[in-house]
């Protein structure tokens, strides 16, 4: 196979001729045939970003968004926090993430004023980031979400705008008069257009390196291993060992993606056959519903550290789910999983079982943290050069309750944000969630007068 070999322009020849060959610039990609892997940051190169770019300043890691949605709510005794720092106290469901809680910001009391109107289920999550009005009937109307308002302004200067993963497929259904198609969706391109999901890894994984986004067999490492071993003749003890880590990391991802699928764990439904009647469909969407979040959850790390994406989506499942979870065991028996009973039913219980469902969507939150924490930008990690918010359409599935939203972030936009504190506006007017997305926006250097139904962001974060 040839290899393209790293162009003059790529090895960072900037200002002036004196300046020392070594220096590479942050655009650099190790590149084989139809292959571009951009790289993480590394203290050999000399620029991180474009400073013409929205929040963006020479030499320094970007702030990067992502939002991870879990449909249903969460247990409605179990979801809480207290106290501050390290002496903060959190609630059962997020126990998972208690060893970040020093970079954890708890948000109570916000709520979402158009997701009060209408149904339960699409109505509450179709506007989840945008806070526009949905229309009724079967039509489809929604809002601009956040993500792609920032795709379509601080995103421009990445290789993918925004990265929009599901693990769930989406439901064409109409349910109480309002499509589901707003449970599947959070992000929204435009009013009338919800972003494609993307369900396979194999296709998110291609869509980061890959120069045209197709299924193939070809390793993207073994594309560019002549430029890789060609970077690290030119780089720094520090960073050669940086690069391996990375280029190990994406091996695994490459590896867990040629195997997903392959367990035989079926999720979101119970098949009425001991045996199918059938041949095996081909490899796709993993049939194993922990390997399939974890994937997706690596692929979001990897296009953050990369910087291939300073914006991603993740919906762990629909609201009105239709997931099953036999990787989890039965609290009253643990030889079974906890497959009895779909996710939206199970939501309904508030029981030992449903805390369990709940931890499992947080621990997802804590891999993401736990790696991005693990991976140095100079005097900061990705965890702290970032935003992660965990958030769904409402508090309790038992209830519907959306009066207050369940909220958190991890991680501190760069040194903007102030974390390791509950912030409750539960008392408060003016707790319009969209506020919060303002604060977002000022942090990552887009700033907007208004978005949504609010008009000025929170003051505290």
């Amino acid at each position: 196979m040839t290899h393209q070999p790293l162009q003059s322009h790529q090895l960072g020849q900037t200002h002036g001729q004196n300046r020392a060959s070594h220096l590479l610039s942050r655009r650099t990609m190790l590149r084989g045939l139809g292959v571009s892997m951009a790289l993480p940051w590394m203290e050999s190169l000399a620029v991180w970003g474009d400073e013409s770019q929205p929040g963006v300043k020479s030499s320094e890691p970007p702030v990067r968004l992502a939002v991870l949605f879990a449909g249903n709510g969460f247990h409605s005794k179990e979801w809480w926090a207290e106290g501050a720092g390290a002496a903060m106290k959190l609630g059962k469901v997020l126990e998972p993430i208690a060893s970040h809680r020093e970079k954890l910001l708890f948000v109570r009391g916000l709520y979402n004023e158009q997701a009060r109107k209408g149904n339960i289920h699409s109505s509450q999550t179709g506007n989840m980031l945008s806070g526009a009005p949905l229309a009724s009937g079967g039509d489809i109307r929604s809002g601009k979400s956040l993500d792609q308002l920032l795709a379509q302004t601080y995103g421009r200067s990445t290789k993918v705008p925004s990265l929009v993963l599901g693990c769930e497929k989406s439901n064409p259904s109409v349910h109480k008069n309002y499509s589901m198609l707003y449970s599947s969706h959070i992000s929204w391109s435009s009013p009338t257009t919800p972003t494609p999901l993307e369900l396979y890894p194999a296709l998110a994984f291609d869509r980061l390196f890959k120069d045209e986004v197709q299924k193939g067999d070809e390793s993207v490492l073994d594309a560019v291993i002549e430029d890789a071993r060609d970077l690290r003749r030119r780089i720094g003890t520090a960073d050669r060992r940086k690069l391996d880590e990375y280029l190990d990391s994406v091996r695994d991802v490459e590896e867990r993606i040629a195997g997903a699928g392959k367990k035989g764990e079926l999720q979101g439904w119970k098949p009425t056959l001991d045996k199918p009647n059938i041949p095996r469909p081909p490899d796709g969407i993993p049939q194993d519903i922990a390997e399939h979040m974890r994937l997706m959850c690596d692929i979001l790390v990897l296009a953050f550290q990369t910087d291939t994406t300073r914006i991603t989506t993740l919906k762990l499942n629909n609201d009105h789910s239709a997931l099953r979870f036999p990787n989890l065991t039965r609290t009253d028996n643990p030889s079974q999983g906890i497959d009895y009973m779909i996710h939206h039913l199970l939501s309904h219980s508030d029981g030992a079982d449903w805390l369990k469902v709940n931890q499992f969507f947080v621990e997802q939150l804590a891999y993401v943290a736990r790696k991005l924490d693990a991976i140095q930008e100079g005097e900061r990690t990705a965890l702290d050069n970032s935003m992660i918010m965990l958030c769904s359409s409402m508090m309790a599935g038992a209830k519907h309750d959306n009066d207050q939203l369940p909220v958190v972030v991890l991680g501190r936009a760069g040194g903007q944000l102030e974390s390791g504190r509950v912030l409750d506006y539960s008392k408060t007017e003016n707790r319009q969630l969209c506020r919060l997305y303002l604060s977002m926006l000022d942090k990552m250097g887009v700033h907007e007068k208004s978005f949504g139904d609010a008009t000025a962001p929170l003051a505290e974060v």
